[in-house]
């Protein structure tokens, strides 16, 4: 096991580890004291997390294990991290630290509702998820509090996932694509993924078989890449657009949740434009296009924890 620590005040903006990896973007960390995901939420906090990332597709690399904390502030703590491997690269990568977050949020528009979801989760960051977990996982966010769509993974992990060993202790890898495709619909169904089961178990034999993968919408303008996400059983464009912005880097996507239709109602109701298409398009252009996805994100995140 390798250790390091990463300094905040040297990266570009604030960076809170709890708000970004607890924010409903992800569902591949967990917390080592076993809370990820309370209902109760704890801003800030010194706890440990965890992943298991996946091998760049056609490697002969293992899986590497990930642990990390953040101990004082958001602008002059410290990341200490763990890793079976040098893992700077590979946390910068998965929590853009590489983001210059304070110029991507002043280039969204001064909005009052943006502003104070700014201010309550200074440092929370948008990820970047492995494209085939992070796909399945948005597959079964479907009618979902984020706590049970965090337990339908972590049960993937430990049910079907490769065991890896580290310094003495066992992680669990995300299931690949060929060992979903190969369990049967009452199995998946076992885990208490319900309706998604059948779902989850197509779309892995898509990409387990070459018929389709996620990483073919990548360089797509943003609106082709979001319909080639649908080629996948399961997903409409609300999880299209979730895999285009917490895995693939299209910050210009706004996922249009129940939170954030709430939002459109109560806040934006000009945006509402009867179809998803467009509407997408409004709310994109009143969060300012580009960095819309860091916007949608925050809003998200506050309104979920009580904001108003």
């Amino acid at each position: 096991m390798e250790r390091g620590v990463i300094d905040i005040a040297e990266i570009a903006g604030a960076f809170d580890l709890q708000a970004t990896v607890e924010s409903g973007q992800s569902y591949l960390w967990t917390r080592a004291d076993g809370k990820t995901y309370q209902e109760s939420y704890a801003h800030g906090g010194d706890c440990w997390y965890e992943t298991v990332v996946p091998p760049v597709a056609d490697s002969t690399n293992e899986p590497t294990v990930v642990r990390v904390r953040q101990t004082g502030g958001v602008h002059d703590g410290t990341l200490e991290w763990e890793a079976s491997t040098d893992a700077v690269p590979l946390i910068t990568q998965l929590l853009r630290l590489d983001d210059d977050l304070d110029a991507m949020l002043e280039a969204t528009p001064d909005l009052p509702l943006l502003k104070r979801a700014y201010d309550a989760y200074e440092g929370l960051r948008l990820v970047r998820d492995p494209p085939f977990p992070c796909l399945i996982s948005f597959i079964c966010s479907a009618q979902m509090r984020v706590s049970r769509i965090h337990g339908m993974q972590r049960r993937l992990r430990e049910t079907y996932g490769d065991l890896v060993e580290c310094d003495g202790a066992t992680y669990h890898a995300f299931p690949t694509p060929a060992q979903l495709a190969e369990r049967s619909e009452e199995e998946l169904r076992g885990l208490s993924l319900g309706y998604r089961a059948p779902y989850v178990q197509r779309t892995a034999e898509m990409v387990a078989t070459g018929e389709a993968d996620p990483r073919e919408a990548v360089d797509l303008p943003y609106e082709d890449a979001r319909e080639s996400l649908t080629r996948f059983v399961g997903v409409g464009h609300k999880v299209a657009d979730c895999v285009l912005l917490f895995s693939l880097g299209y910050l210009e996507a706004v996922p249009l949740d129940t939170w954030i239709r709430t939002t459109i109602e109560e806040y934006y109701p000009d945006c509402e434009r009867g179809s998803y298409a467009e509407t997408s398009r409004a709310i994109r252009e009143r969060f300012g296009d580009e960095y819309a996805g860091y916007a949608q994100t925050y809003v998200f995140h506050y309104l979920r924890n009580g904001g108003d």
